[in-house]
């Protein structure tokens, strides 16, 4: 499936789109819970069947997977909890299937409920192997106010450098997660890298909006204002770019 736009600051995140790929659940706004170590949550999700994880059962099951499709049509026309009542039903039936996990997670992120997409996106990776939702395990915690466990989760995939896509999902989340907790500084040096792309790819001008906007947010209005009209000089119709240079003309 497709990395959500977890990272954006809330003007920029596009609305979804009509495709099996994720989105946001929006800006934290949820109190934080109890702590829970990060090695506990992967406990409880290894306690998944290891024997599945080379065949996707479901896929196989003709009811099973026209089910799946189902959750998917809704979950990408936004129908999250007609999503969430299906994908309970087929994660009771299999436990062991990554894409059963993978989309449960995803509706839980959409749904705000993100202690509970934390553990089925922990499963997921367990189960796959992949790290494309680790920027939305991330966010999660970042929604908890969980910020160590999200500078981990952040460690660890920027370890593993799956793709350049996912990475920089996931130094979006990053650099949120310290904007957060007042460090601008900290968050511009995350996310400045991305100046040096010649030629910019969708992916540098997420990261180049993000920025843009730490630094109106820090005061240094003339570095956002020509930021976001490098932006638009790219594509005038990013995001709301146009609407953003008005206001600091």
């Amino acid at each position: 499936m497709a990395v959500p736009e977890a990272g954006l600051p809330a003007r920029a995140r596009p609305a979804a789109s009509k495709s099996s790929g994720s989105r946001d659940a929006g800006r934290p706004t949820r109190p934080a819970g109890p702590r829970q170590p990060r090695a506990t949550a992967k406990k409880k999700a290894g306690a998944v069947s290891r024997a599945r994880v080379a065949r996707d059962e479901i896929l196989h099951e003709p009811r099973a997977n026209e089910r799946l499709q189902d959750a998917a049509r809704a979950y990408a026309s936004d129908r999250y909890q007609d999503a969430l009542k299906l994908l309970r039903k087929l994660a009771a039936l299999a436990p062991g299937s990554p894409a059963v996990r993978e989309l449960l997670g995803l509706t839980l992120y959409r749904l705000g409920k993100w202690s509970a997409a934390v553990r089925e996106l922990e499963a997921h990776h367990l189960l796959s192997g992949s790290y494309d939702q680790y920027p939305v395990i991330a966010d999660s915690y970042r929604a908890l106010h969980r910020y160590e466990d999200a500078e981990q989760v952040w460690a660890e995939l920027r370890e593993a450098s799956p793709s350049a896509e996912v990475v920089a999902e996931g130094r979006l989340v990053a650099a949120g997660a310290l904007a957060d907790r007042g460090d601008f500084n900290g968050a511009v040096r995350l996310l400045e890298s991305s100046l040096r792309a010649s030629k910019p790819k969708p992916l540098h001008l997420r990261q180049w909006y993000a920025l843009a906007d730490l630094y109106e947010r820090a005061g240094e209005l003339p570095r956002a204002r020509d930021l976001f009209g490098r932006i638009a000089s790219v594509d005038p119709d990013a995001y709301d770019v146009r609407q953003r240079l008005v206001a600091l003309a």
